[in-house]
């Protein structure tokens, strides 16, 4: 029999609630064992009614409880849960992909400390052939990316440059650049881009635009890939989370799926 991973995560909100859920129904190979969140008290009452309920814990405090720490909080704490699991060798599973890319040394910190950074795909499709074409010549990556107005509100690029979503009534892009850039503008909104970028041609030659558009009701990515060895092009059209518009609803079930995969004697995908 495999050995059982313990799992923690950081954050129950619509990602980490949904996948502490998961896991307390029992995933084979796989025990939450601890989660925090900013708010204690909401978190004991949202695992109250757990059969195996698991520790709440500090969030550098996770690492200490987990073989595997799963991040699925604001990306302003991403590097307080980033540092402590890498420090202690243990798997880091990041939601907040695009908090990653100007944080590359931890990718080195990783190799000095044995810890592993797996990230999911998220709320993309198609990284395994994307994956697969980056083994080959690829000349052009880009990801066009529609949300409904209301999903991309708050973002730093939007308040920065002024950008009023509130009377959109036709499509309006509103960034066109690359996803390192993609990332710092919009936190809570382009880690898609980012998944992208590690998984292909580097963040500086992945290239993003991002669309406010009222005419969908459903975050949609289109990914187009060009290179000697093949011509992708892939949509994926997700449906928002009620809790969080950022987020699509496929997101906490793409990293439960990965974690299955860790412990899974058999494995489909690259």
């Amino acid at each position: 029999m495999a050995k059982q991973l313990t799992v923690g995560i950081a954050g129950l909100g619509a990602i980490g609630l949904h996948l502490a859920r998961a896991l307390d129904q029992g995933v084979d190979g796989l025990k939450l064992v601890a989660v925090s969140a900013k708010d204690q008290a909401k978190a004991a009452a949202n695992i109250a009614g757990f059969k195996d309920r698991p520790a709440i814990v500090g969030l550098a405090e996770l690492a200490e409880h987990a073989d595997i720490v799963v991040e699925a909080a604001p990306a302003a704490v991403f590097e307080q849960v980033a540092t402590a699991a890498i420090a202690r060798g243990r798997i880091f599973v990041p939601s907040s992909v695009g908090a990653l890319l100007p944080r590359m040394h931890l990718v080195e910190e990783a190799k000095r400390t044995g810890a592993r950074i797996i990230v999911p795909t998220g709320a993309l499709l198609g990284l395994d052939a994307v994956r697969a074409a980056a083994e080959g010549t690829v000349s052009t990556v880009t990801i066009e990316t529609r949300k409904p107005p209301g999903g991309l509100v708050g973002a730093p690029y939007l308040e920065v440059n002024k950008i009023d979503l509130t009377a959109v009534d036709k499509p309006m892009r509103v960034f066109v650049g690359n996803a390192f850039d993609a990332a710092q503008g919009f936190p809570a909104n382009v880690n898609v881009a980012a998944a992208l970028a590690l998984a292909g041609i580097g963040p500086e030659r992945t290239m993003v635009e991002i669309w406010a558009d009222p005419g969908v009701t459903r975050n949609t990515h289109t990914i187009r890939v060009e290179s000697e060895e093949v011509r992708l092009t892939m949509t994926i059209e997700n449906v928002p989370s009620l809790e969080n518009p950022r987020t699509g609803k496929i997101t906490p079930l793409s990293i439960l799926a990965c974690l299955r995969g860790l412990t899974s004697t058999l494995k489909v995908g690259s």
